[in-house]
Formats: structure tokens, sequence, C-alpha cells
């Protein structure tokens, strides 16, 4: 193991990822919207902490991502920096903030980065919008791309299933992430695409990929936090593993909870001044 991962364990950057590419070493990366969840995934030792744009969903209770708003994402991203003492904090960029319009998508980063002291942005879409990642870049603020299924194009591509099986679509997706590294991107999700494509985009790219739904060869993984930790229960994909149960046990413990306050078992004498 080289010095460099050796001596990561006190802070993640984007070097780090590098670092972590070269030496074949897997990256993790999970969601996290807020201060209490965030001081639990960064102290069990996550690699990164994206505060998605998933909020509009697990949060928010929305049935996709496009109506969250910049505002929401800024305050996100306050709570979960504050949690953070080792993880590298990447910020969705939201719908509206940054396609079509390279001063907007600057003037959206600045703020995100200026409000929340996250530590990078994360952008959907491929060589549409090199430009504004470009523009963003002149700031010095890094940014990570993401391909495939792009869940902001919801109502584009009408569906959420897997992309770019077919070879025309594989093909731009393969331009799309070279098109992404030239522009200056340090890392790139890829979500919901088949793993053989996945694999050949990993290969050719000298940074790293983070797969979602695309296989075993990416160089890292990325889950939504409030599914693999089984809180969600009407989201079932194929790729998602759940690591716990906590909406069973969330669901028990409040039942547990009325039952004894409504029987006079809570709170009892030791529970009381």
């Amino acid at each position: 193991m080289s010095m460099a991962i050796a001596g990561r364990a006190k802070k993640v950057t984007t070097h780090t990822l590098q670092e972590m590419k070269r030496a074949g070493e897997n990256i993790t990366m999970l969601t996290s919207y807020d201060y209490s969840l965030t001081r639990l995934v960064d102290g069990a030792g996550i690699d990164v902490i994206l505060v998605g744009d998933s909020a509009s969903n697990v949060m928010a209770g929305n049935d996709t991502t496009v109506p969250i708003t910049l505002e929401h994402m800024i305050y996100h991203a306050q709570c979960v920096v504050k949690g953070v003492d080792r993880a590298l904090v990447v910020v969705d960029m939201p719908f509206g903030t940054y396609q079509g319009d390279t001063k907007l998508a600057l003037k959206s980063a600045i703020r995100i980065m200026k409000e929340s002291a996250g530590h990078a942005v994360k952008l959907e879409g491929g060589v549409e919008i090199t430009d504004s990642i470009k523009r963003i870049l002149t700031a010095g603020i890094p940014v990570m791309g993401h391909l495939g299924l792009t869940p902001q194009s919801i109502y584009k591509f009408g569906t959420y299933g897997v992309r770019a099986k077919e070879d025309q679509e594989a093909e731009r997706l393969i331009s799309d992430a070279l098109a992404l590294q030239e522009a200056g991107c340090f890392a790139i999700v890829l979500e919901k695409i088949p793993a053989k494509l996945a694999k050949m985009v990993s290969d050719k790219l000298h940074i790293p990929t983070i797969g979602i739904g695309a296989g075993t060869d990416c160089d890292g993984q990325v889950l939504v936090l409030h599914d693999m930790l089984g809180i969600t229960k009407d989201f079932s994909p194929r790729f998602l593993r759940r690591y716990a149960d906590l909406g069973d046990a969330i669901d028990n413990a409040v039942k547990q909870y009325i039952t004894d306050v409504r029987s006079g078992d809570f709170p009892n004498d030791e529970e009381s001044y």
C-alpha cells in the first residue's frame, strides 16, 4: 500500500481518489442529507459522501429529483458538512442550475461551495455540459460527472431502466466519459449501465468511476443511504443490497413506545426526577 493511501485516514481529497484508483483500492461512497446520520457514516470510514439530489425523493417525498432547488441542496449540504471529519463531500447541482448556461452553472457552483463549505459538485450529462464544467473549474471547484441513467432527465428517458444497452448509445457513453475526463472531472458516476460497458469505460479512463447498478469493475460503488439501510421499503432495484432493516426496527420501536406510554410503563421511577 502506498504512503499516500496509508496516510489518508485524516481527510479524503480528490487526489486521494486518484491514488486509490492507481492502487486498485475500491472507493466507497454513500449519500447523506443530515448531520446525525452523516456523523455515523463518516465515523464508520466512508470515503465519499454524496449530498444527492435524491433528497428530493427520500427527504421531501417527491417522485423525481427534478423539483429540488438550489437552496434545498445548500441546506442539506450545510447539515452534512458539519458532521464530517474525514470524507470528501460532493454536492449534487440540481436540475436547472447548470444546463445550457455556463454563467448560471458557475454562479450555482460558487453558491454551493461558499454557503455549504462542500468540497466538490456533481453534474449529470456528457458532451453537452462540458462548457459548464470547464467554467466551474475556472473557479477552482472540483467536478464529478454522472453518466448512464441520469435521473434529472427522467422525462426525456421516460423510464428508470438500464441505459446504453444498444451499441450506439454505448459508444456515445464512452465518448461522453472521455469528454468529461478531458474537461477536467476528477471522477464519474456510472448509473445503471451494463457491467461490461462499465468495465470498458473504467479501463479507458485515468480518473475513477463510481458505479451504481454498473457491475463490480468500477473503481468504487455508491448507494442511497436510506435504501441500503432498509428505511425505504418501496424501492427494490436489482442493484440494491440492504445491509440493515431499519424500517422494521423503527416501526417496532415506535409501536413499543406507544404501548409503554399508553400503559403507563413509560416513564418509570428510574426515568423520572
